[in-house]
């Protein structure tokens, strides 16, 4: 079995807490923390790749070769002269996550400036992922130049998945925010999306309105993430599916809950699992992730795939 995912979006130096008020240095971001967990659990013969941009600088040295050391691609990473990556710190009280970041110089703001670099990119994909963080930090007329390459991706049968991941303090404005993570939506073929962000904004009563509203958009195929609630599918035709949450002995830090959901489940269904089972181990892998610090979690404290 050969294929490829490429991931689109940024990467950013993560300063975590540790012992005794230190702060240890990682490197996370959304789109990363997905191709991470997917390059964990890819099928043999699978590539993942990763699509940003980073700076010339030693920080952006160090980032390329941490990326590389986990096995994801980096042939698609774009170099800018005068940019670097940007920074976040995770905050945790009682398990829950708050963040500062400082990201006003971050070369991935530049990441669909190349047209060509990109569509080259995508067009060597099988599944290619953004989310609406890698929207948020573009411009509006990068943002169209990804969004129409995604919609030619779509055309040609390719397998394009989006993520809403709805962060409004990265959006100047929530009219535009919605209708741009609307854009995503009909650009894409699988929506990953998580209920309390629809919920809040875009006002949705219950799990099978936010189904029915991306639908509406065009979107086929639909796993929408409720915490502990566990997630519903809808793909195609087939009928609705729920595949509860994996029980939690302890939460330690609900950073990349998410994203290693993603990842894992995509990989699973690169493999040839249907969606319920690809759903459920990869409910298994986020319950394993939130036990432990920070965005990546070493692949020894992580269920094995079947």
């Amino acid at each position: 079995m050969a294929g490829s995912m490429l991931s689109i979006g940024e990467c950013m130096v993560e300063l975590m807490q540790a012992e005794g008020g230190m702060l240890r240095k990682g490197y996370a971001g959304d789109t990363f923390n997905t191709t991470y967990y997917a390059r964990l659990f890819a099928p043999a013969g699978w590539a993942v790749e990763y699509l940003t941009a980073v700076g010339t600088d030693v920080v952006s040295d160090e980032m390329l070769s941490f990326i590389e050391g986990t096995g994801v691609g980096t042939a698609h990473i774009a170099r800018i002269e005068g940019r670097m990556p940007g920074l976040y710190m995770i905050h945790l009280k009682d398990g829950e996550r708050s963040f500062s970041y400082w990201r006003s110089t971050s070369a991935a703001k530049l990441l669909a400036d190349d047209p060509e670099r990109l569509r080259a990119a995508i067009e060597k994909g099988d599944i290619v992922f953004f989310s609406g963080i890698t929207l948020a930090i573009l411009a509006p007329d990068a943002v169209e130049t990804l969004l129409a390459e995604l919609r030619r991706a779509k055309a040609s049968g390719k397998r394009v998945v989006f993520d809403p991941n709805i962060r409004p303090r990265l959006w100047d404005d929530a009219v535009r925010m919605r209708a741009t993570l609307e854009a995503g939506a009909r650009a894409a073929t699988m929506l990953l999306p998580s209920y309390d962000d629809e919920a809040t904004h875009f006002g949705d009563a219950s799990v099978g309105e936010t189904i029915e509203r991306y639908r509406g958009l065009g979107v086929k195929d639909i796993a929408v993430k409720d915490g502990a609630n566990g997630v519903t599918l809808q793909f195609g035709e087939a009928e609705r599916r729920h595949v509860p949450a994996a029980s939690v002995s302890h939460v330690v830090d609900t950073t990349s809950a998410g994203d290693s959901f993603n990842g894992s489940f995509l990989a699973r269904l690169a493999a040839g699992d249907n969606p319920a089972d690809a759903a459920a181990f990869a409910a298994r892998v986020a319950a394993a992730v939130i036990g432990h610090h920070g965005a990546l979690v070493e692949r020894e404290k992580l269920p094995e795939a079947d």
